[in-house]
């Protein structure tokens, strides 16, 4: 039986997922967050960049924001699944990045590590607990990627993906200013200075999703993030273009797993 819980922590940056899914499947798509799963039962499935990939109990799946992937049960039995989602430039301010442009990426996208599992599993279940002290809510998210970051954490240069004279990154910004605005396709095209048509065509072969499809989950992205903030679905909904609440809790919850309501 599915059973997804996503918990906000005193840091609106960081929020947890603990979930067991069993018939979820995650259809392609991408998120705003680093997305840190812990694997603590079963097998998951997942195809990335074109390639396939299997992970299991006991493994670390770090998958980047704005990356396509899906996902989902290679057993009848299901999967459970720890996840961290962390605003990237949290993660970029705790690796002290000195030069701009440098964000901060792992040197694999599957670990298998008992030294770096354990302290993350038991950072994730003390930022669920209400029995700690404040100052240890707040400290305990830096000692716990300590490891992580030592052994796997590396710099790179976030390379901009071309749309016409613009980039997929410019087109974001716009959209994400404007996500209670109806969007047609002719501002998009005017934007990066294209046709409708080439538009179209170039940014499904640049990112792998149509743009309403893209749009949509973006919507979506970002109303988790406001709900993070402690904002009212109706509020949320307004606020990213959907019609009214009832469309947006349809569509998050089958994207998501839970209705905006149940994320506490």
């Amino acid at each position: 039986m599915d059973k997804v819980n996503y918990h906000k922590t005193q840091n609106q940056e960081i929020s947890l997922i603990d979930a067991n899914y069993q018939k979820f499947a995650f259809q392609r798509h991408y998120h705003l967050d680093f997305h840190i799963g812990l694997i603590t039962d079963g097998q998951q499935k997942f195809h990335y960049q074109g390639c396939s990939y299997q992970v299991g109990s006991g493994q670390i799946v770090i998958m980047p924001p704005d990356e396509l992937h899906d996902g989902h049960s290679l057993l009848d039995s299901g999967y459970q699944v720890k996840v961290f989602s962390i605003d990237p430039q949290w993660l970029s301010d705790l690796a002290e990045l000195k030069r701009p442009g440098n964000t901060i990426s792992f040197s694999e996208l599957i670990i298998h590590d008992p030294g770096v599992f354990k302290p993350l599993a038991r950072l994730h279940h003390s930022l669920t607990q209400n029995n700690i002290s404040q100052l240890a809510k707040d400290c305990l998210p830096y000692e716990g990627f300590s490891q992580l970051f030592t052994r796997y954490g590396a710099l790179a240069q976030k390379a901009a993906i071309p749309l016409g004279q613009q980039s997929v990154n410019t087109l974001k910004e716009y959209l994400m200013e404007n996500l209670d605005q109806p969007v047609r396709l002719e501002q998009l095209s005017e934007l990066c200075q294209l046709s409708p048509t080439q538009f179209q065509r170039h940014f499904k072969a640049r990112v792998g999703l149509t743009p309403y499809a893209w749009l949509s989950r973006l919507r979506l992205e970002k109303g988790m993030r406001l709900l993070k903030s402690g904002l009212c679905g109706t509020e949320v909904a307004h606020q990213i273009g959907f019609y009214d609440q009832a469309h947006f809790s349809k569509a998050f919850k089958a994207t998501y797993g839970v209705s905006p309501s149940q994320f506490i």
